[in-house]
C-alpha cells in the first residue's frame, strides 16, 4: 500500500496539526506502508523551499508559493494556493504512482486532490481535523455566516461529496458531516490519539526552573499551549483574584504565546497580578517538560463555540500520558475525551466561579490524585494510542485499492 498525504503544513514547523501527521506516518511506516508527502504552498510562506526535503527521516515534497498579483487577494488568493497544488500533486502523483491519496484538511488540499485525482484516476481520502471556517472566526479574520465564511464551508461540502471516502477526528465532527448529507458509511473517525511511549510521568520538579520563576513552595496552576482567544485564557486569569483569597500561595504559569498574549499581558497588569502570573512567552520544545514538571494542574479553559464543542483537542490526552493533574472546560471536545471525575476533572465552560470552585476542590482533594492520573495513563495505553487509531484505515484504504497490499 502506497498512501500519498496532501498536508497543509509539517514538521519542522510544531503544531498539533503537525504532531497528528507525524504520529500518522509514523504507524503506517509501522505497518509496512510506504508513505509520499506534499505539502500545499501555505508551508513557511515567503520562503522559498526546497523542491523536497527530509525532516525526521521523512521526505516531503514542497511547493512553491505563488508570487503573483492574484495570489495575494481575497479568495483569489486562495484558488491560487489550489492551482498550485495540483499542478504540484499531479507531477509528483505521475512519479509516485500512489495507491490512494489521502489529503487532510483544509478543504483547499481537497479541492488540489481531487482534481489530481480525477486525472489521475486514483482514489481519494479527505480527512476533515477541524472547520477552518471556525478557526478563522476564533482568530477574528472572518465572522461567523459571512460571506467567507459560507464559500469555505460550501468548498469543504464540495470535496465531501466527491472524495470517494472520508475520515475525520471525532463525534461532533462527524455528526456535523451527517448534517450535510454525507453518508454516514462513508466517513470513518481516526480519533486524535499519543504515543504514550512518548510521554513519562513527572516524578519531581526541575528545581533549577522552579527557582528562576520563583514557584517554590506554591501550588502552581498553568498553561502551555497557544495563545487563541478561544482557549479561554483571560477567563482564568480572571479567576486568579479569587483564587488567590481562597490559596495565597497559588502562582499561574502561563508558556506559550500567540493571538491573544498581549491582550492577557494587558489584562494581568490590570489585575495587578504581575508578580502572581508568570508569563514566559514562547519556549523551546525540547524544554516544555520542565515547564510541566513544575505545575501541579493544568488547566484547558476553552470557550464554548463551534470550534471547540467539535473539536477534541491533543493537549489532554497528552497530560494524562504524562499523569499530569488536569482541569478542562466541559466542551464538546473535551467531554469526548474526559470522564469527569475519572481521568479528569471538568468546569462549566465560560463559568468563572465554577472554574474556581472547581480549580480549589481539586486541590483540596490530593488523595484522588492518583488514582485520577492512574486511569489517564490508562486510558491513552489502551484506548487512545496511535496503533488503535490508525488501524481505523485498514478498511478504508483496501476497500479504495483493492488490489494494493496491506
Amino acid at each position: 500500500m502506497h498512501v500519498l498525504h496532501v498536508l497543509d503544513h509539517s514538521i519542522p514547523l510544531q503544531s498539533g496539526y503537525t504532531f497528528r501527521t507525524r504520529a500518522i506516518l509514523k504507524e503506517q511506516r509501522a505497518l509496512g506502508w510506504r508513505t509520499s508527502q506534499i505539502t500545499s504552498p501555505k508551508h513557511n510562506p515567503g520562503e522559498n523551499p526546497p523542491a523536497m526535503e527530509e525532516v525526521d527521516g521523512i521526505r516531503f515534497y514542497r511547493c512553491l508559493e505563488s508570487r503573483s498579483l492574484v495570489s495575494r487577494l481575497p479568495v483569489l488568493g486562495q484558488w491560487s494556493v489550489i492551482q498550485v497544488l495540483t499542478k504540484r500533486l499531479i507531477e509528483v502523483a505521475r512519479e509516485l504512482q500512489p495507491d490512494v491519496i489521502h489529503a487532510h484538511s483544509p478543504a483547499l488540499n481537497g479541492v488540489a486532490a481531487i482534481r489530481a485525482g480525477q486525472a489521475l484516476g486514483i482514489p481519494v481520502v479527505y480527512e476533515v481535523r477541524g472547520f477552518w471556517e471556525d478557526a478563522a472566526v476564533s482568530h477574528g479574520t472572518s465572522s461567523e455566516g459571512g460571506l467567507r465564511y459560507r464559500l469555505t464551508r460550501a468548498m469543504e461540502t464540495w470535496v465531501l461529496r466527491r472524495a470517494d471516502a472520508v475520515t475525520c477526528i471525532c463525534e461532533g465532527i462527524l455528526q456535523d458531516l451527517v448534517s450535510r448529507s454525507i453518508p454516514r458509511e462513508k466517513i470513518t473517525i481516526v480519533p486524535n490519539a499519543v504515543d504514550a511511549s512518548r510521554f513519562q510521568p513527572l516524578e519531581k520538579r526541575d528545581p533549577i526552573l522552579e527557582r528562576e520563576l520563583s514557584l517554590e513552595g506554591k501550588k502552581v496552576v498553568a498553561f502551555i499551549g497557544s495563545f487563541y482567544d478561544y482557549e479561554g485564557l483571560d477567563l482564568l486569569v480572571d479567576a486568579m483574584p479569587d483564587l488567590l483569597v481562597a490559596r495565597p500561595d497559588i502562582r499561574l504559569l502561563l508558556v506559550g504565546g500567540g493571538q491573544v498574549a498581549d491582550a492577557i499581558s494587558t489584562r494581568v497588569a490590570e489585575l495587578g497580578l504581575s508578580e502572581k502570573v508568570i508569563m514566559t512567552g514562547r519556549v523551546p520544545h525540547e524544554t516544555v517538560e520542565g515547564y510541566y514538571s513544575c505545575t501541579d494542574i493544568l488547566v484547558y479553559p476553552r470557550k464554548s463555540m463551534r470550534l471547540t464543542e467539535l473539536v477534541t483537542p491533543l493537549k489532554p490526552l497528552e497530560a494524562m500520558a504524562q499523569k499530569s493533574m488536569f482541569l478542562a472546560s466541559d466542551v464538546g471536545g473535551h467531554k469526548e475525551l474526559v470522564r469527569d471525575g475519572v481521568n479528569g476533572t471538568l468546569f462549566r465552560a465560560d463559568d468563572r466561579n465554577d472554574l474556581v470552585d472547581c480549580l480549589l476542590r481539586l486541590m483540596e482533594q490530593e488523595s484522588r490524585w492518583p488514582s485520577i492520573r492512574a486511569a489517564g495513563r490508562e486510558f491513552v495505553e489502551n484506548e487512545r494510542n496511535w496503533v488503535n487509531s490508525v488501524a481505523n484505515l485498514k478498511a478504508v484504504y483496501s476497500r479504495l485499492a483493492p488490489g494494493a497490499s496491506l
